[in-house]
């Protein structure tokens, strides 16, 4: 069955990001070639990563000269005395919302294709360094079987056989062919000369993918508090809301910028990787493999021959040849040698667990198992993890510019509440439905004594038409009392014309005599008619 190789062909948005210009500290061109252990490489990432720090500074700029024209418009409608518009305010909060809501749902997405991306890459190097790892361990176990095993049992069988030359001689045989396996074992790649550790790198990435899904994934929730505590601020008008919202408005400002600064710089490096891989694996192994065993397992094509086919025949023939004379020693000489019989058994095993383990290395070594590995490592960081690299820079974008138009609105909210709380307190002190204007009202004793009087006199024709209570239910309060009690609550009008009865007191007393002194305290103040 011919082998159909997956090709692999880099997204479109690798190339555009490949494309972005590439300076060094001094702003010369540097090559775009992936290449992280180069000075000049590594500048020309750090400066895009810097562009960032250029928008900050912008943001920054305009939000204190949005803060220094409120202060000097604020002077100018204070004089003019005109209620600011609020208009602008709400619609730059209900837009600031919106797009920082949209921003959240981009961000939640782009955080999660990374991690799924970095996931997918990390497993594929687990898979890929349990394959190497395997392949070592076989080599490994095969040479030790034909170095120490195999020679021991030799060794002794040379003392056995020694008087029969033909038998030292098949011993002399099987110990070249040992040899020969030997040689053909030395010559497959030796991947523990490359001291890379696929497992150890897999590991330190899935930690710092781990932190990075963390920290997106809180900035992303403090985005959503300060938002929902905006709007809680301006509706509740609550100033203390709003001096939170500013200063954790600045930090979250920074945070964005900063955030942008770093996706740029690692989705750029990613994409210079991603546009041409086969070429910087090639140069990073080109001490430690042959260039043919590279592109046998980065192409994996049926017109690529297996380097290791030719060894691995030799080594199936020499192991064949070495099991047949064992099994003719076996027929032959145990019945003059019964004492080889353990040795030629022990070597038979130990050809037959070679033989089991070269089964399995023919397995291991072939390009289909490291192949795919390597494409759904590519696939995994070139596809999802430089597209969620792409939102998540599209997620800082918008959050920055939401958060800036936010704290240019908040100052603004804050000129609004002081002006509204201004026109509070410069209601007209005598407006009857102002509750603080009657609280704060001077007491008047002369308008105190006239309510008082008119409600007295009210409350007289009011006392005629009911049927008096006994006299023992009657109270003993003065005139005195009574006036005292009409002077407190003559202001209120809940307590005018309203019979001391239906409040649960007894009526006072009348006196003519007393009520002839109270017309005279107050017939300078009741009009005269003709």
């Amino acid at each position: 069955m011919a082998l159909v190789r997956q090709d692999y062909i880099a997204p479109w948005w690798t190339y555009w990001l490949h494309n972005f210009p590439h300076l060094n500290f001094n702003f010369q061109p540097v090559d775009n070639t992936f290449r992280p252990e180069e000075s000049n490489y590594q500048q020309s990432l750090i400066l895009l990563a810097c562009v960032s720090a250029v928008g900050l500074g912008l943001s920054l700029l305009v939000l204190a000269v949005n803060l220094s024209c409120l202060c000097c418009c604020r002077k100018e409608e204070e004089e003019e005395t005109k209620r600011p518009d609020s208009c602008c305010v709400t619609w730059a909060a209900v837009i600031t919302g919106l797009v920082i809501c949209s921003a959240v749902g981009v961000g939640f997405y782009g955080n999660s294709e990374t991690n799924d991306g970095v996931y997918q890459l990390t497993y594929s190097l687990y898979n890929a360094n349990q394959t190497v790892g395997g392949i070592d361990s076989l080599v490994t176990s095969s040479l030790n079987s034909m170095q120490v095993g195999l020679d021991e049992h030799l060794s002794r069988l040379d003392e056995i056989f020694s008087t029969r030359g033909d038998y030292s001689q098949t011993l002399r045989f099987m110990r070249m062919m040992a040899d020969n396996i030997i040689r053909q074992l030395i010559t497959l790649p030796d991947f523990s000369r490359a001291k890379v550790d696929l497992g150890a790198i897999a590991d330190q990435t899935a930690f710092v993918e781990y932190y990075r899904w963390l920290t997106y994934l809180l900035l992303l929730i403090l985005d959503l508090v300060i938002c929902l505590a905006a709007c809680v601020g301006l509706a509740k008008q609550s100033r203390w809301l709003l001096i939170s919202i500013m200063v954790f408005g600045v930090l979250t400002l920074i945070l964005s910028w900063a955030s942008l600064g770093a996706g740029t710089a690692t989705a750029v490096g990613t994409s210079d990787f991603c546009v041409s891989p086969d070429k910087f694996i090639v140069n990073q192994t080109r001490d430690v493999i042959s260039a043919d065993v590279v592109h046998y397992y980065l192409y994996c094509t049926p017109t690529l021959p297996n380097p290791f086919q030719q060894s691995l025949t030799t080594f199936q023939r020499s192991l064949t040849t070495m099991q047949i004379q064992v099994q003719g020693l076996l027929q032959f000489s145990l019945s003059i040698f019964p004492t080889a019989e353990r040795d030629l058994l022990g070597i038979q095993r130990l050809l037959n667990s070679t033989e089991f383990n070269l089964h399995q290395l023919t397995a291991l070594l072939d390009c289909r198992s490291l192949h795919k590995d390597y494409l759904d490592a590519l696939l995994g960081v070139c596809y999802d993890g430089v597209e969620g690299l792409l939102y998540l820079c599209l997620f800082s974008l918008l959050a920055a510019s939401a958060f800036l138009v936010m704290l240019c609105a908040v100052p603004r909210a804050w000129t609004l509440i002081s002006s509204r709380d201004k026109e509070y307190d410069d209601i007209d002190e005598e407006d009857p439905f102002n509750p603080q204007a009657r609280r704060m009202a001077p007491y008047n004793p002369n308008r105190a004594h006239i309510h008082s009087f008119v409600s007295f006199s009210s409350s007289l024709g009011s006392q005629n038409s009911l049927q008096p209570p006994p006299q023992a239910a009657t109270s003993s309060a003065t005139t005195s009392e009574y006036m005292n009690q009409s002077m407190l609550f003559g202001g209120n009008p809940r307590y005018e014309n309203v019979p001391l009865i239906g409040r649960g007191s007894p009526p006072p007393s009348f006196y003519p005599q007393t009520f002839k002194n109270i017309l005279s305290q107050y017939e300078d103040h009741l009009p005269v008619y003709d």
